[in-house]
């Protein structure tokens, strides 16, 4: 599946059919694009559409942000663990963050950038999403299974 982005203003339309099309079902999301894609705009839309109410920001030093949803799903809130693996320089740094920890928690999602330098980690049933931009500066979403 794909979803296009032509500009900015589309932004929000575009995360709201992925959060009702696409994400039912998965608890981790690897988005995968180069820099400057818009990986963290992209998962920004994606909080805002779900309610969020802190200021999202991307997690580069921190590696994890977390956020609240107030609805979830089925009128359920939960948690929302925002990462950012840009900076990791050794798996081991994953592991003692506990990782596992957040990737398998109940009633939360997991949103994670840079997800190539902790592939052999990622759940079996991660959604995988590559987020490009085309020639004429708008994006595109593509969705894997």
């Amino acid at each position: 599946m794909e979803i296009n982005i032509g500009n900015l203003d589309q932004i929000r339309p575009a995360a709201h059919e992925f959060i009702e099309k696409v994400l039912p079902g998965h608890n981790v999301v690897a988005f995968y694009g180069k820099m400057g894609a818009g990986k963290t705009t992209f998962i920004k839309a994606l909080c805002e559409e779900m309610g969020v109410e802190d200021t999202v920001t991307s997690p580069t030093f921190a590696l994890v942000n977390e956020y609240s949803i107030p609805h979830l799903s089925e009128g359920v809130g939960g948690r929302l663990f925002h990462f950012d693996f840009y900076r990791i320089k050794r798996l081991e740094e994953v592991y003692d963050m506990g990782y596992e920890d957040y990737f398998y928690q109940e009633n939360a999602l997991c949103f994670i950038e840079w997800p190539e330098l902790i592939e052999e980690l990622l759940p079996d049933d991660a959604l995988r999403v590559t987020i490009s931009e085309e020639d004429d500066g708008g994006r595109k979403v593509t969705i894997y299974n």
